[in-house]
């Protein structure tokens, strides 16, 4: 297992613990968040080295939750996971600070691979 900490901030129940059991064997999840209100408490707390995003959360954007994460104290990269695929998202993610974008629909192939690159100083681009 790997030792970078998640933090998944998902608003689905059943798509999270989805996500969640597929990231438990390679990484340390410490989290999850079921709303945008919910990842920004949690996020000073836990100081994740990574927050996994979607981009359509219940009570706010996750583009407005990366944008008041940026300016915390916690350092943590931001890997959104999304149904969004048109480059208008993928574009305004990375112009927020994301180290990468994976699209729901390719979630099995590319969420690892994503999180393993961004854990090392990489960034994860799904074109």
């Amino acid at each position: 297992m790997s030792s970078s900490r998640l933090l998944l901030a998902e608003d689905n129940p059943a798509f999270a613990k989805m996500i969640a059991e597929l990231l438990r064997d390679r990484f340390n999840v410490v989290g999850i968040s079921q709303s945008g209100a919910d990842a920004l408490r949690q996020v000073p707390s836990l100081c994740p080295d990574i927050l996994i995003l979607d981009i359509s959360l219940g009570d706010m954007s996750g583009l407005e939750v990366a944008r008041k994460i940026k300016k915390t104290q916690c350092n943590c990269k931001i890997v959104f996971l999304s149904m969004h695929e048109s480059p208008e998202f993928v574009r305004a993610a990375f112009e927020l600070g994301a180290s990468a974008y994976v699209f729901k629909s390719r979630m099995d192939p590319d969420l690892i691979q994503a999180i393993r690159l961004v854990s090392t100083g990489g960034t994860f681009i799904p074109y």
